[in-house]
């Protein structure tokens, strides 16, 4: 599992996550703050017109003092302590005030104020509204204050703060699910960018498309650019590799030729020209471990190595079956697989006494071929012998360089694969290789 902090897909959505999360919280924040202003206002309205309604109808009276003028028709300034009181006072005496206010009195304000806090008689919570006025023929300081409790603006608040979370949340579900949807349309491309080279890789295209947004087609470009480039490196390898065989071998060959037969320079022009060939193949396999997007499927390569041996195997008079899947491919190239196939095919030809079986399955994305003949085969211990090059166990069998089982053994390490040697069911040697298999040959 890839760690989030590892994965594009993970960021994006995080930050989209952290970003929706703090806009939320902040738009929250503020709708509440307006709607707070917008009920304390509406509150604070309410007591302004309390208040303009005491003070049109305050009067003096004829031994100077002030006289309220019809109370409220509100019943809420009737209920006991209700929070909803009103008085008039002159000159710092209450004059005048609501049946809430029972025998209580309030502290008028200092100076004027709308929607101010202030203390009820219980020390309850209230808004409070005051005003100084005048009246003519009066010189009198005349006040007036209003007051509404803030345990019902609280409540109002609250009444409103419920569905303001819950439409937030589910606007904030939405945008987490279009948030998901716009990374995954927004990596959709990288994601099929990803499957294109995992085409190439198990050669089922030799080329990346172009991708359909601009912002990938540069490296699509450079990638198509390196294939190519990766592909003529290893023509030009290979050809310098052909020219050095042939620039060597055939001096070696002719000197070869030059000598007596008895003359001992023979063994050493041979265990020469042995080398020669374990270098020069081994310079050719390693000058590019493997092409991208090859696809090689087996059973031509093993009709086509049976057509070169068929004078050998009928000399031998072998019996040769083959059994393979209905498609098993190799994920690289045919020249290597013929190589590999060739030397232990070609090895167990000279060692079979009467049969050989060559089988070709894949399992999951492993393509296994297992050459087997019923020679005398080898013991455990000389397993690992066979595989050092130009190591032969039986210098006295059919001739050969002894560097064939060690160029298949290096050809299969680099493709990512193995040669393995154990007793065949046969009797003999049986000789395994686990390769990469081509996509379109698996089977789950």
């Amino acid at each position: 599992m890839i760690p989030p902090r590892d994965s594009i897909r993970a960021r994006l959505i995080g930050l989209a996550a952290l970003l929706t999360g703090v806009a939320l919280v902040a738009g929250y924040l503020a709708i509440a703050a307006i709607l707070e202003d917008f009920i304390t206002g509406r509150f604070d309205a309410e007591t302004e017109a309390v208040a303009d309604a005491l003070i049109a109808g305050a009067t003096i009276d004829a031994e100077g003092k002030l006289a309220a003028g019809p109370a409220p028709a509100d019943p809420r300034f009737q209920m006991p302590l209700s929070g909803w009181f009103w008085q008039l006072t002159q000159d710092g005496r209450v004059m005048a005030k609501s049946p809430s206010l029972f025998d209580n009195v309030l502290n008028p304000p200092e100076a004027d104020f709308q929607g101010g806090p202030g203390l009820g008689p219980a020390a309850e919570p209230l808004r409070v509204t005051g005003h100084a006025f005048t009246l003519p023929d009066s010189a009198s300081a005349l006040a007036v204050t209003v007051t509404a409790p803030r345990a019902e603006i609280d409540a109002a608040m609250a009444r409103l703060r419920r569905p303001l979370a819950v439409s937030l949340v589910v606007l904030g579900l939405a945008l987490a699910a279009a948030s998901l949807l716009q990374v995954a349309a927004g990596l959709r491309s990288l994601d099929r960018l990803g499957r294109d080279l995992r085409r190439i890789r198990t050669g089922q295209a030799d080329a990346l498309p172009l991708p359909a947004v601009a912002e990938l087609r540069p490296m699509a470009t450079e990638i198509n650019a390196l294939l190519e480039q990766n592909r003529a490196v290893l023509a030009r390898a290979r050809e310098h590799v052909g020219n050095l065989a042939h620039s060597l071998k055939t001096p070696l060959a002719a000197l070869d030729n030059a000598l007596p037969a008895e003359h001992p320079g023979h063994g050493l022009i041979a265990r020469m020209d042995r080398q020669i060939g374990w270098h020069l193949r081994r310079a050719r396999s390693s000058a590019a471990p493997r092409l991208l997007g090859q696809r090689t499927p087996v059973a031509p390569v093993i009709q086509d190595i049976l057509l070169v041996l068929g004078g050998p195997i009928r000399e031998a008079g072998l019996h040769v079956e083959v059994r393979a899947d209905a498609e098993p491919a190799f994920a690289g190239e045919r020249q290597d697989l013929e190589e590999m196939i060739g030397n232990l095919v070609e090895n167990a030809v000279k060692w079979a006494s009467a049969a050989l079986r060559i089988t070709a399955r894949v399992e999951g994305d492993q393509l296994r071929i297992l050459i087997e003949d019923d020679g005398p085969g080898m013991s455990d211990q000389d397993h690992a012998l066979a595989l050092t090059r130009g190591a032969r166990l039986d210098e006295a069998g059919p001739p050969g360089t002894g560097l064939g089982l060690a160029i298949v053994a290096d050809l299969a390490a680099l493709h990512g694969g193995e040669l393995t040697l154990d007793r065949a069911a046969l009797g003999g040697l049986g000789a395994g290789l686990r390769l990469p298999a081509a996509a379109a040959a698996r089977r789950g």
